[in-house]
């Protein structure tokens, strides 16, 4: 059977400043995808790179006392040089300064002007430098670009146009025929609900009067291609286009991966650029959320930005790999803290994962000299973990292959739970203590082994450096290709009887917490005990008061418990035009199996808020009743989103 071809990309990065936690988020995602697809036995490709050319590359080089060429080769090269450091494995990294992509930019541009769809007409509009992008007032918010906040330029130029608008029915219907087009679904709606709006035509050039750091457009010496039409041609231009092996392998079975901020030019203007320019429409685009540094979103301007070297520097690459992929619900945002990542590292990798491989290593060592003794098959059907692993693998291919990275590590570490769980039930230290079941203490830890071996494998795509640790220590015969096909992980009893295994080393050292008191994370604040009476009705308000809360419907799509609590769980609400992240104290009365699907009351303009290290965007209502939280609903169905009254 043929192998099938995916294509996965980040997008090109832009070199107007270093690398930062954003930047290797996406990366990251894009090569535990990539990994992921291979263990699957498909043929993959992986592009990353750097955009260079447009304004602020001129400005960043500038302040620099440098040529564009001299800076951008510079920050090029600090995104080159990050890739393996976070064991990050691409095919091919592109610079849009690469000769072969100028000359594919210029034939696209040809091609699409000859067919009569680029144009040239004088335009005023309001420009914003930082983004290098004319803006419509309804995108503006107070009068303000929504990412700089500050008031676009009025400029009046002569300029080429791209007849996007020409094309806006043909894009809407190809995002409504194909489902996983845009994922997450609510980036699907967000791009519908713009394109419910007339679609203007692109300016596609600047004026070589006002910047010269770009691509020249083909048919005006004048003009330079503006920076975005440039940028996304990357895709097709590094594998060759039109022509070559790769293009012909790989292309349209691609995945872009890109942060919410970008969908536009990827969700709109790159599906038009292919149709113009008569290519193959992309399969996909995966779309993530940022991360929060310091309650907000990351910027230099207010000095939040998080450089991952330094970060992988302190906690090691596996770990900040690992805590990346299980802290972000892909499509949502998440928050980064150094309390977060070390709680992540303490209890998943050292405690669960970590306690796990070096107790029952440690057991083999002291009870068979570390010799692996297998198994008494009369005594499998009871001791055998193997339905446990068939789920963990099940579950975890099923989340991976639509970009659900937390839900597939929460698969692996069920199964780690369940054999941390399974040496207490059974107590391997007491079947020690009798000769006669020598052989139930061996059946017992050659099933801790597999399990150690399966783990093993499938952690492959997010701790790659692990996953080799431990199938060293395991003496388990990897493949060349250094890692076990999906295919390959059962059948069950694969680790090999009479090999001796040495004592183990920690896989994580646990990490000491600093106390910081200017760390309100680290302040504990007293629980007040409930009190068994009702409490008395608070003070009167006006209806005024009452019109500031909005209240409204939403379905409860997925819901998983918070580590380390026993009342709270993580909530992912349908608020109709988009979803919210809620942190509920409902664990107690309510398992997260049976909240899926329940319609609840939101409040929905709550001030967004951190628990325990998670994100709440609102309030789900209930009532106490008899020591019982009770969920507030409706008596019939009720679209999501409505306004509550």
């Amino acid at each position: 059977m043929e192998k099938k071809s995916q294509f996965f990309t980040t997008p090109i990065y832009y070199v107007n400043a270093k690398p930062h936690l954003g930047h290797a988020y996406t990366s990251i995602a894009a090569d535990v995808a990539t990994r992921f697809k291979q263990m699957d036995n498909q043929d993959t490709y992986f592009l990353t790179g750097t955009d260079e050319h447009g304004d602020k590359i001129v400005q960043a080089a500038q302040k620099e006392n440098t040529s564009p060429k001299a800076y951008a080769d510079q920050i090029s090269q600090l995104f080159q040089d990050l890739l393996p450091l976070l064991h990050i494995k691409n095919n091919q990294f592109i610079r849009t300064t690469d000769v072969d992509h100028i000359k594919v930019v210029e034939a696209i541009l040809t091609k699409i002007h000859d067919s009569g769809d680029i144009y040239f007409s004088s335009y005023e509009g309001l420009y914003c430098f930082g983004c290098e992008r004319f803006y419509q007032e309804r995108e503006l918010i107070d009068g303000k670009c929504p990412d700089h906040g500050v008031a676009p330029q009025v400029i009046k130029e002569s300029n080429y146009f791209f007849k996007m608008s020409k094309y806006q029915e043909w894009l809407i219907d190809h995002i409504n025929t194909n489902e996983n087009f845009i994922q997450p679904a609510q980036y699907k709606n967000e791009i519908l609900s713009f394109l419910k709006e007339p679609l203007e035509d692109l300016c596609i050039s600047r004026p070589k009067s006002r910047l010269t750091w770009g691509i020249t457009l083909p048919f005006d010496e004048d003009y330079v291609t503006y920076v975005w039409f440039d940028a996304l041609v990357n895709y097709v231009s590094a594998l060759g286009y039109p022509d070559g092996d790769l293009f012909k392998q790989f292309w349209p079975t691609t995945r872009h991966f890109v942060a919410k901020d970008i969908i536009k030019p990827h969700g709109i203007y790159w599906p038009i650029m292919l149709k113009a320019a008569g290519i193959d429409i992309y399969e996909g685009l995966n779309v993530h959320g940022f991360w929060n540094v310091k309650g907000s979103k990351m910027s230099k301007s207010i000095g939040n930005v998080t450089d991952p070297v330094e970060v992988t520097q302190e906690f090691g690459v596996d770990p900040f790999r690992y805590f990346l992929m299980r802290e972000m619900v892909f499509g949502l945002d998440a928050n980064f803290t150094e309390d977060a990542i070390v709680s992540r590292i303490n209890s998943d990798l050292a405690n669960d994962l970590g306690n796990l491989f070096s107790r029952v290593l440690s057991m083999n060592t002291r009870y068979f000299d570390g010799k692996i003794m297998g198994t008494d098959r009369s005594l499998d059907a009871e001791y055998s973990l193997e339905p446990n692993a068939a789920k963990a693998i099940d579950d975890f291919k099923k989340a991976m292959g639509v970009c659900q990275f937390h839900k597939g590590l929460t698969s692996i570490w069920t199964f780690i739970s369940t054999m941390n769980k399974y040496i207490d039930t059974h107590e391997p230290w007491s079947l020690a203590k009798d000769e006669a079941k020598l052989s139930t203490l061996g059946t017992v830890i050659y099933h801790l082994l597999e399990g150690l071996r399966v783990v093993s494998c499938l952690i492959y795509p997010v701790m790659p450096a692990t996953s080799r640790k431990m199938q060293i220590a395991l003496r388990l015969d990897v493949p060349a290709k250094g890692f076990f096909d999906l295919d390959q992980i059962f059948p069950w009893a694969q680790t090999k009887k009479e090999v001796c295994l040495d004592k183990p080393e920690i896989l994580f050292p646990r990490i000491d917490i600093k106390k910081q008191a200017s760390d309100s994370l680290t302040k504990k604040t007293p629980v007040k005990k409930e009190k068994a009476f009702k409490p008395a009705l608070k003070e009167e308000i006006t209806i005024d008061d009452f019109s500031k809360i909005d209240l409204r419907t939403g379905t409860i799509l997925s819901a998983e418990k918070i580590e380390k609590s026993n009342k709270l769980v993580k909530l992912i609400v349908d608020l109709g035009a988009q979803t919210r992240q809620v942190i509920a104290g409902i664990g107690k009365n309510h398992t997260p199996k049976e909240l899926v699907g329940k319609q609840v009351i939101v409040v929905a303009n709550l001030k967004e808020a951190q628990i325990m290290g998670e994100t709440s965007q609102g309030m789900i209502l209930a009532a106490s009743h008899k020591k019982r939280l009770i969920l507030s609903g409706f008596d019939k169905e009720v679209s999501p989103g409505n306004q509550v009254k």
